[in-house]
């Protein structure tokens, strides 16, 4: 999508905000003036602005389909979903699932496969809550009320069980006697995968032989992950020689099983290899996805090489790759100017590229550790611009910021303010604040998930 293109939905989805900001979402406010046309793209970003808001989402999207004229697709529901699930409210979740429930008799009417991503949605925020038997309870709801009795679904809440480390439960629902579906090379994928997730390194090798053993055929997707697994568990030379190996068997490799290659072979043999296996790629045919780009700009700024790293972002334009949030990501972690940093995040902005609620808590983190305090300010301003509710990590690194600079009077503002929205502060003997705070972002895994 081109960025002027990208810049505009964000425009509208700000305008948006304002107006719904301080008006409610009912048909005698919305009459009053003209809205701005919605389509998909404008109603998923102002969703996602309100993803600390539940409330304002939920109105939001009611508002949305009906007086703003929007037929609401799959991923705008498995987004409201999502929200909902987030602040755990799950009656409300299910209400909207219920609301959308295809009717058999109208021709019209959607598949239920249309309710997939919203169920996807649903099983992720109950495994993120550790609600196991919540969420087998949505499976057979699933099946009985919506007509999902089939393997897609199933295989749909063992990917939520293994993306939140729950890979014993899923292991156990895929290969129990009982399994409602016998074990196919993509169970065992999702499983594989889930024991990567957890690094428990022995269990994969285990896994990856026991494929073997009962028959289960390997394919391509099951490759890239056991290569992801050798490089990630400090091996990456292993994951370069299974490459070796596969294209000695003929096995066609594409744009995933590459770029996990391409990240095995820049860790053990450093970024030039990585260029050079780009290079291969390309001569083979297979193009490059952003991802592709993003592992070989992570590895360049890694050692310092900006200036190549910008050239590849150049590159990235040119093959039709539009820079995303993690490619900023990757200048950001390394980048040790604030003005540098500040400038990029000012181009990333303009470019239609949407920060993250991470990346403006990464950029306060790091302002706040090197004791700049107007460049943390600048990053909150332009957080609350953007529509975006600050979470509690967002409130938890300004009020470090602050503390560390002795405004203790202001950080003690911020962390009244953010107790009164129901967030968790962290414990802090400035402040005289006690009892269990957010240590790390593994307490809340709910606020993590996206």
């Amino acid at each position: 999508m081109p960025s002027l293109l990208r810049s505009s939905i964000a425009t509208r989805s700000y305008v948006l905000f304002l107006r719904v900001s301080s008006h409610s979402f009912s048909s005698s406010s919305s009459s009053s003036s003209p809205s701005p046309p919605l389509d998909h793209e404008t109603v998923l970003e102002t969703l996602s602005s309100y993803a600390n808001d539940w409330p304002r989402a939920l109105d939001f999207f009611h508002w949305a389909g009906g007086g703003g004229g929007f037929s609401h697709t799959p991923a705008t529901l498995a987004r409201a979903v999502d929200i909902l699930g987030k602040h755990f409210e799950f009656s409300h979740a299910w209400s909207l699932l219920s609301s959308h429930h295809p009717n058999p008799s109208s021709s019209s009417s959607s598949s239920p496969d249309a309710l997939r991503p919203a169920f996807r949605a649903l099983f992720n925020r109950l495994a993120a809550a550790r609600l196991i038997p919540d969420a087998l309870a949505a499976l057979r709801r699933a099946a009985d009320d919506f007509g999902l009795r089939d393997r897609a679904t199933f295989h749909l809440l063992i990917d939520a069980l293994c993306d939140h480390r729950l890979v014993p439960e899923a292991e156990d629902l895929c290969l129990r006697s009982s399994a409602p579906f016998p074990p196919d090379t993509k169970t065992y994928n999702l499983l594989l995968r889930g024991w990567l997730k957890m690094g428990w390194w022995g269990k994969c090798r285990e896994f990856w032989d026991d494929m073997d053993r009962k028959g289960i055929a390997k394919d391509l997707h099951s490759y890239s992950i056991y290569m992801d697994i050798l490089s990630k568990s400090g091996k990456p030379w292993k994951a370069v020689k299974l490459y070796k190996e596969m294209k000695k068997k003929g096995i066609f490799l594409d744009v995933v099983a590459y770029n996990t290659v391409i990240q095995a072979i820049g860790l053990s043999n450093g970024v030039d290899f990585s260029i050079r296996l780009y290079r291969e790629m390309l001569d083979l045919g297979c193009q490059p996805n952003v991802a592709t780009f993003n592992t070989i700009i992570k590895l360049l700024c890694r050692e310092g090489r900006f200036r190549e790293s910008y050239a590849f972002v150049d590159q990235m334009r040119k093959k039709g790759c539009e820079p995303n949030v993690i490619t900023y990501h990757c200048f950001f972690q390394n980048l040790n100017r604030p003005q540098e940093i500040l400038g990029l995040f000012d181009k990333m902005v303009k470019s239609g590229c949407r920060p993250r609620m991470e990346t403006y808590v990464m950029l306060m983190k790091k302002f706040g550790r090197w004791g700049f305090l107007r460049p943390v300010f600048v990053v909150w301003k332009a957080m609350e611009e953007h529509g975006h509710s600050p979470d509690a990590f967002a409130y938890n690194a300004l009020i470090d910021a602050l503390l560390q600079k002795g405004m203790i009077e202001m950080a003690r503002k911020y962390d009244e303010e953010m107790l009164a929205k129901g967030l968790a502060p962290k414990p802090r003997k400035e402040l005289g604040t006690k009892g269990p705070g957010m240590e790390s972002d593994g307490d809340n895994a709910l606020s993590g998930v996206f």
